[in-house]
């Protein structure tokens, strides 16, 4: 079955997630040029500044064909659709309501819903989804937080944001419920 429409991919084939917040387009250049040195094919840019939509375009014009580009920070359906004009390749939420992933779902776009409480877990469930970013890691408890949820969810994987370091993000990443993991500390905008 193709969960989520894909998504399972994509975490597979990027265990590590540069999330990256533009405040120009004209800084998607280095940060592609950087995320390439390292080997990093696969990019999620927050919708947290007014520049956003504009860098999300420049990298899908520039970014090499294999290079997924992602859009996080999705809290509704609008933002859905101008993701779908733009052909991103997969879109995260920082939190889900049963509207917003139905939009996410009926887009064809792969899809990573954010939760972080067990209601909110369940929730997901209800609407077949088993791959969610756990969002902010740190403050749902971290990597007890993600032992706890092996044992009561052990359907679900995870992919944790917020509070990952280069320092611990090893760690969060040998769980055996975590497929990858996404933050800010893998590269530097400039």
């Amino acid at each position: 079955m193709n969960y989520q429409n894909g998504i399972e991919a994509i975490l597979t084939a990027n265990s590590r997630i540069p999330v990256v917040t533009f405040s120009s387009s004209n800084q998607v250049a280095s940060v592609l040029e950087q995320l390439e040195a390292a080997s990093v094919s696969c990019i999620e840019i927050t919708l947290r500044t007014e520049a956003a939509w504009e860098a999300i375009e420049h990298c899908k014009k520039i970014a090499k064909s294999a290079f997924k580009v992602g859009v996080g920070t999705l809290v509704n359906a609008e933002q859905v659709e101008r993701c779908k004009s733009l052909g991103v390749d997969f879109m995260v939420s920082p939190g889900s309501s049963a509207s917003l992933i139905d939009a996410m779902q009926k887009s064809g776009i792969a899809y990573l819903p954010g939760v972080m409480t067990p209601t909110e877990i369940i929730s997901a469930l209800e609407k077949d989804c088993g791959f969610l970013k756990l969002f902010p890691c740190n403050l749902a408890g971290g990597i007890t937080a993600l032992k706890t949820y092996a044992s009561v969810f052990p359907q679900i994987k995870f992919c944790p944001t917020g509070g990952l370091t280069a320092e611990n993000h090893e760690e969060v990443l040998a769980l055996k419920n975590v497929i990858s993991v996404g933050g800010s500390w893998l590269c530097e905008v400039k």
